[in-house]
């Protein structure tokens, strides 16, 4: 097992944006797969929060943890933007 940050504080913080990037992966798989103004808004709404959640880290750690979250967060944008092409 990886351990990302022995601050039981910052994991928590990390373990928040995790958190709200899976959320958001999954209000986006549900766009995707049932692209509704409903589902899109959700989505948007899960992508502001888990932005929230990652600003709310201190990027100058190197937390390994916060650099996965975010490229796991550009992802989704890039998916997210996909749908709001179509």
């Amino acid at each position: 097992m990886t351990r990302y940050n022995s601050n039981p504080v910052g994991n928590n913080f990390v373990s928040q944006v995790h958190n709200s990037v899976d959320a958001l992966h999954g209000a986006v798989s549900q766009a995707l797969s049932h692209p509704t103004e409903q589902t899109i808004e959700q989505a948007e709404n899960s992508m502001e929060t888990a932005e929230n959640a990652l600003n709310e880290t201190d990027p100058t750690r190197g937390n390994q943890g916060v650099d996965l979250a975010e490229q796991l967060l550009a992802e989704e944008k890039s998916r997210l933007g996909k749908l709001n092409k179509q």
